[in-house]
């Protein structure tokens, strides 16, 4: 069948390596928790997920830069345009429902279990647990203060949170003008305004460091701090990961952009990173609002 209709790629080792790295990453994170959890030697478990993570990281270079070129050398036709748009859609399909169920989870503490323990709703038996336990939110007494100690204090949504929420709207603004400006093939522009939203996402990312700071060493919030410091760190970190690897993304497409990638008709790898960089703003606005401000 010719590639014109539809491109069979070539037998392809890249599977294989991924899977293998995927494997050490998880057994490296798995033996790392559990030596946190026992205070035991991490060496082992932080070698393999870092080592498990730049082959990851070799490997997706590796991988992509193939797919780029059998692109460039246009192998690939409409119909495999349609697949690498659906393949995109379902992946980020795929992330909504990973933010949806610690959105989920966050709402079921919040509205659900810790009233129910502070003797509120149809379940208010459960505050026989810890009797004299007084439910709120965010929860800076927690039921079990000798194992779980709350933090002195919450992270102000007005300081930092309400700078980087105006940071990732500005960089949806700036991705969006490049890519209409690859439209009109004004790559000078291009390269200015993608510019501009990697910078904007690199300072998002060095101000949530600085929050992080804050929280561990003045407030007291840590991911032990009873089920609102866990419940904030993993969907704050959850967050800074898809922001980082946006911004990585991004340098990539940038890169590309400079080297003459893409034209105004043919340019989906970029679309798709817009995509996703859309996706990460729409999931901070979720976060700023129900993290943070309510």
């Amino acid at each position: 069948m010719s590639h014109q209709t539809y491109y069979v790629p070539a037998q392809s080792r890249w599977p294989i390596f991924a899977s293998i790295a995927l494997f050490l990453m998880a057994y490296g994170a798995g033996a790392l928790m559990n030596a946190l959890s026992a205070k035991s030697d991490t060496a082992l478990g932080l070698s393999l997920l870092i080592g498990g993570l730049l082959c990851m990281g070799l490997i997706m270079t590796g991988w992509f830069s193939h797919v780029i070129d059998e692109s460039r050398r246009g192998l690939y036709s409409v119909q495999m345009d349609r697949s690498f748009r659906w393949g995109m859609s379902w992946f980020i399909f795929s992330e909504i429902m990973f933010f949806a169920a610690f959105f989920g989870a966050l709402f079921y503490v919040r509205n659900l279990s810790v009233p129910w323990l502070g003797g509120e709703g149809e379940k208010g038996v459960a505050n026989m647990l810890w009797q004299g336990f007084e439910a709120s939110w965010p929860l800076m007494k927690t039921p079990d203060m000798a194992a779980y100690p709350g933090p002195s204090g919450v992270i102000d949504p007005l300081h930092l949170p309400l700078i980087n929420t105006l940071l990732l709207l500005s960089s949806s603004v700036t991705v969006t003008l490049a890519h209409y400006r690859l439209k009109q093939n004004r790559r000078p522009q291009v390269v200015l305004w993608l510019a501009l939203t990697i910078v904007l996402g690199s300072v998002f990312i060095v101000f949530q460091t600085m929050e992080y700071a804050e929280a561990y060493q003045t407030l007291g919030l840590t991911l032990q701090a009873g089920i609102y410091g866990a419940t904030f760190f993993i969907l704050t970190g959850f967050h800074g990961v898809h922001v980082t690897l946006g911004t990585l993304m991004l340098m990539v497409i940038l890169l590309r952009v400079i080297r003459g990638h893409f034209s105004p008709d043919n340019h989906f790898g970029f679309e798709a990173v817009t995509w996703y960089w859309h996706f990460v703003d729409v999931v901070w606005l979720g976060l700023f609002l129900f993290v943070y401000l309510m």
